[in-house]
C-alpha cells in the first residue's frame, strides 16, 4: 500500500453519515424490487398477481413496525439523529415521499394491466355497477343470507364514541340521512374477514357484458362492493347517502418489559391481546373518491395527520389478491418444483421405502452412518427438508440409543412433523429440552401454543435470554454409539419449518465433529443455565464472540492486502445495517480488498464512493424463492475460510440476539459454496445492483448473452444430481 492510501485511510471519516444509507428507505427501495416482478412481462401472470400482494403485505409489516417505531420517537419528541443523518421526522417525511408514487404505480398496474390480461384467460374481477339484473339478484341474497347476518353498523355521534377499528380492517364509511329531521350522521361498517373478499358466481351466472360466456373461468365482484349496494337493510329508516372505503393500519409491535415479567408467556399472551385490540393508528388508505369531509372526520377520529393518509385509486387491501393466484392455468405460473433428496440421503430413503409401514426394525443407525463418515450438507427449497433436516429429527426420537436431542424454534409451522417428533421423544423416555422463541414477531401466538403441548409431553421448554431473542437455527443429538458417546449436530441458517423451507432458501450443515458438538453443548448451557461462556472452539456466537470475529476476519483481508498478498470477501445475507461491520468493509475496500456482497434487503453501506468503497460491489436476488441463507467466504490469503448460520451483519442480529455461524471446513462442501456464491454474482435476470445513490438496476441479458436465472440454475443442478 502507498503513503497516499495510507493517508487517505485515515483522512477519511467513516462515520460520517454521507457514506450511509437510511435503513427504512432502502427497506422500501428492497420492496420496490418485488413490485418490479409485478410489472416485469417477463414474469408469468399469476406470478405478478403473488408479487403484487408480496408488495402489500411487505408494506403493511412495514407501518406495523417500523413507521410505528418512527411515530413513537417523533411523539417522545426524540431528535437524535440515525447513523445517516435524519432525525424521526425526516424519516417520516422521507417515507411517505419515496411510497407515494410507488403505491399509485402498484394500484395503476393492478388495474389497468393486470386485471386486464386476466381477463383474457377468462377470469374477470367486475364492479357491482356492470353486474346484469340476474347477477344482482344472486348477490343480493348472498347478502341476505351470508354477509348481513355478521355485519354491525357502528353509529358515531354525541352518545356514540368514534368505533375502535381494527388492526388491517377493510371498513366503509356511511354517511346516512334522518328523513325525518334531515340531520346527516355518520357510521363505519367492517368487512368481515371471515367471508372471502372477492364474491364469485357460480357457473350459470358467468356473464360479462349481458351474454353467458362459458369459456369463462371465473367471475367475481369484491366482497365491499356488495356490502355498499345493500347498505339499506342495515339502516332501514335512513337514507343513504354515500359509502367510502378505508383501511387501518396500527402499531403491532409488542412491548414486553422481560426484565419486569415474572412470567415470559403470560406477559406475551397479555401483549398480544394489546396487539389486536389496541396498538396507535400509523396508517389510514382511503379510495380516491372519498371527500375531505370524512377523511377529515376519520383523521380526528383516528388522531391521524395529513402525511399517514394514502389515497387509492382503486382496490385497497391488495394482499388479499393471494386468493386469485390458485386458478388451475399452469401457463400462467411457474412450473411446480419437487424438492429432491440429494445424496446420500437418497440412499438412506431408498432404505426407508423398503422398510415395513410399522417401523418395528430401526434403520437409524444407518443415517447416523452417513453424518459419521463426513460432513453433510443440504440446500434447501432444492434438497428436500423432510428427507432431510425433519428425517433427521424423527429418527432421533425413535432410535432407542439416541440420549438426548436439544434444538432451537424460531417459527414453526402449526402442523409441524418436528414437533410431533419432539413429542415421541420425551415420551420414548429421553432427554429433549427445546428452546421456544416467544419473541418470534408475528409468531408469538404460534409459539405459545406450541410450547404448552410441548410441556405437556414432558419436553423441558425454555423461553430464552432476557433482552435476547435466540434466533439461532441449531439441534444437538447425543446418542450412544458402538463405540462412545457422540455428539450429532446441525446447524442451519433457516427455521425449522416445513412450509417456508420450500419457499426460503436456507442451507444446513450435518456433523459429527468434536468440536462443534462441545460448541453447540456449551452454547446451549448458555441459553438454558447460568453460564457465561466468553469463547467458543469453532462457533461464531453473537452476542458473545461474532462481530469481533467478523471485525477481526475483515481487518485479516486488509492486512494481507497492505502486505502485498491478495484480499477477497464475499458475504451473502438479508440485511446489512451495522456500522462498525460496515467501517471495517470501508477500511478493507480503501486497502484493495475485493468486496461482493450479496443482500436481498436492506443494504446500508454505500458501495462504488472513490477512495471510500469503490471496491465494493452490492447486488440482491430477487425471485421465485425468499433468498434468506448467510454465507461468509474470506480468501484469508489462499487459506480459504468460509461460514454459515443465522446472523445477518445488523445490529439487532449481533448485539441482541443469540445466533451462531459455524466454519464449514469439508473442503467438497466449501467448493459447493463458492460455486452457489458465483452462480449468483453471474445472475443476468433476478440480479440487482446498487448503485452509490441508494438505486439498484436490474440486470439483463446484453445482445446474444445466455440469461442466468440463479433459481432456475439451481433447480436444474438439484434435480441432474
Amino acid at each position: 500500500m502507498t503513503e497516499t492510501e495510507t493517508m487517505r485511510e485515515t483522512k477519511i471519516d467513516l462515520k460520517d453519515s454521507k457514506y450511509y444509507f437510511n435503513r427504512e428507505l432502502s427497506w422500501l427501495e428492497f420492496n420496490r424490487r418485488v413490485l418490479q416482478e409485478a410489472l416485469d412481462e417477463r414474469t408469468l401472470l399469476l406470478e405478478r398477481l403473488k408479487f403484487t400482494a408480496i408488495f402489500s403485505s411487505n408494506l403493511d409489516e412495514f407501518f406495523m413496525v417500523r413507521v410505528a417505531a418512527i411515530k413513537r420517537q417523533i411523539e417522545a419528541e426524540v431528535t437524535k439523529k440515525t447513523f445517516d443523518g435524519s432525525t424521526p421526522i425526516e424519516q417520516m417525511e422521507n417515507i411517505q415521499k419515496y411510497l407515494r408514487p410507488i403505491v399509485q404505480k402498484q394500484v395503476a398496474n393492478f388495474e389497468y394491466n393486470l386485471k386486464k390480461e386476466l381477463v383474457h384467460h377468462g377470469i374477470h374481477l367486475i364492479n357491482f355497477v356492470d353486474l346484469n339484473q340476474e347477477q344482482r339478484q344472486y348477490l343480493h341474497d348472498y347478502y341476505e343470507s351470508d354477509i348481513f347476518p355478521v355485519l354491525t353498523p357502528l353509529a358515531v355521534d354525541p352518545s356514540h364514541p368514534f368505533p375502535h377499528i381494527s388492526n388491517l380492517s377493510l371498513n366503509l364509511a356511511v354517511l346516512v340521512k334522518n328523513p325525518d329531521t334531515g340531520a346527516e350522521l355518520f357510521a363505519r361498517v367492517k368487512v368481515p374477514k371471515s367471508l372471502p373478499r372477492f364474491v364469485a358466481f357460480p357457473e350459470n351466472l358467468r356473464q360479462v357484458g349481458g351474454d353467458n360466456q362459458d369459456h369463462l373461468l371465473w367471475v367475481g365482484v369484491p366482497l365491499e362492493q356488495v356490502i355498499a349496494h345493500n347498505l339499506e337493510s342495515l339502516f332501514p329508516g335512513m337514507d343513504v347517502q354515500e359509502c367510502h372505503n378505508f383501511r387501518l393500519t396500527r402499531d403491532a409491535d409488542l412491548g414486553v418489559q422481560e426484565d419486569e415479567a415474572d412470567d415470559l408467556l403470560l406477559a406475551i399472551q397479555q401483549e398480544l391481546r394489546k396487539r389486536r385490540f389496541a396498538g396507535s393508528p400509523v396508517r389510514l388508505e382511503v379510495h380516491a373518491s372519498m371527500p375531505s369531509n370524512i377523511k377529515k372526520m376519520l383523521m380526528q377520529g383516528l388522531n391521524l395527520q395529513p402525511m399517514d393518509v394514502y389515497e387509492i385509486e382503486g382496490l385497497l387491501g391488495l394482499n388479499d389478491l393471494f386468493a386469485l393466484t390458485g386458478f388451475p392455468l399452469p401457463e400462467l405460473k411457474d412450473n411446480p418444483w419437487s424438492a429432491v433428496v440429494p445424496p446420500p440421503f437418497d440412499h438412506f430413503q431408498e432404505l426407508l421405502l423398503e422398510q415395513d409401514d410399522d417401523r418395528d426394525e430401526h434403520i437409524s443407525p444407518e443415517f447416523f452412518a452417513m453424518i459419521r463418515k463426513s460432513d453433510l450438507m443440504v440446500h434447501h427449497p432444492y434438497h428436500s427438508f423432510s428427507a432431510t433436516v425433519q428425517e433427521f429429527i424423527t429418527q432421533s426420537a425413535q432410535d432407542p440409543d439416541v440420549m438426548a436431542i436439544k434444538m432451537t424454534l424460531y417459527r414453526t409451522s402449526g402442523d409441524s412433523p418436528i414437533i410431533k417428533a419432539l413429542i415421541e421423544a420425551a415420551e420414548n423416555g429421553k432427554q429433549v429440552v427445546a428452546l421456544v422463541e416467544l419473541k418470534a414477531r408475528f409468531d408469538e401466538e404460534n409459539n405459545i401454543l406450541w410450547a404448552r403441548k410441548l410441556e405437556k409431553a414432558g419436553v423441558h421448554v425454555v423461553y430464552g435470554l432476557v433482552g435476547l431473542k435466540t434466533h439461532t437455527k441449531i439441534v444437538l443429538v447425543v446418542r450412544k454409539d458402538e463405540d462412545k458417546i457422540r455428539r450429532y449436530v446441525h446447524i442451519g441458517t433457516g427455521n425449522y419449518n416445513p412450509k417456508t423451507a420450500k419457499l426460503y432458501t436456507d442451507i444446513g450443515l450435518f456433523s459429527c465433529r468434536e468440536d462443534l458438538g462441545a460448541d453447540l453443548t456449551d452454547l446451549f448451557n448458555y441459553l438454558t443455565g447460568y453460564s457465561k461462556q466468553k469463547a467458543f472452539r469453532k462457533l461464531l456466537v453473537a452476542p458473545v464472540t461474532m462481530r469481533d470475529r467478523m471485525i477481526a476476519m475483515i481487518e485479516r483481508e486488509a492486512e494481507h492486502c497492505r502486505n502485498g498478498g491478495t484480499g477477497r470477501i464475499v458475504a451473502k445475507m438479508n440485511s446489512l445495517v451495522d456500522v462498525p461491520v460496515i467501517e471495517a468493509l470501508y477500511k478493507a475496500s480503501q486497502a484493495g480488498v475485493k468486496i461482493d456482497l450479496i443482500i436481498r434487503g436492506i443494504c446500508c453501506l454505500r458501495p462504488g464512493i472513490e477512495g471510500v468503497s469503490e471496491n465494493i460491489k452490492v447486488i440482491s436476488i430477487i425471485g421465485r424463492f425468499l433468498e434468506h441463507s448467510r454465507i461468509f467466504y474470506f480468501h484469508n490469503n489462499g487459506e480459504e475460510e468460509i461460514y454459515i448460520g443465522s446472523a445477518d451483519w445488523m445490529t439487532r442480529n449481533l448485539s441482541r440476539r443469540v445466533e451462531a455461524i459455524t466454519p464449514v471446513e469439508e473442503p467438497k462442501l466449501m467448493k459447493q459454496l463458492e460455486e452457489l456464491l458465483g452462480i449468483m454474482l453471474s445472475d443476468n435476470r433476478q440480479g440487482w445492483e446498487l448503485q452509490s445513490n441508494g438505486t439498484y438496476i436490474q440486470r439483463r441479458p446484453q445482445e446474444g448473452e445466455i440469461e442466468h436465472s440463479t433459481h432456475r440454475i439451481l433447480m436444474a443442478m438439484a434435480q441432474n444430481g
